[in-house]
């Protein structure tokens, strides 16, 4: 099964390791994380318009997506549940 994580990204739900709420978040509290995928180049952002919601942390790379964290936790939990 695969998660929508917006604007046409696609990912396998096995990659998945952790969903991160980026709007409860305190500022710069995952800055050097994003910082160091960047510098890595394996930080992908899928949210066209700026607004990022969360991060989804997977296997080999990050991705900031404009879709909420509990959106993407509800598909992730539906792809475990049809195996």
């Amino acid at each position: 099964m695969y998660l929508h994580l917006g604007n046409d990204q696609v990912i396998s739900g096995e990659q998945v390791i952790v969903i991160v709420n980026l709007e409860e978040a305190a500022a710069g509290q995952y800055d050097n994380i994003l910082e160091t995928a960047r510098r890595e180049q394996r930080l992908k952002d899928v949210s066209k318009n700026g607004k990022k919601k969360a991060m989804v942390v997977c296997d080999e790379r990050i991705y900031l997506s404009p879709i909420s964290s509990s959106t993407l936790y509800k598909r992730a939990i539906n792809y475990h549940r049809e195996d």
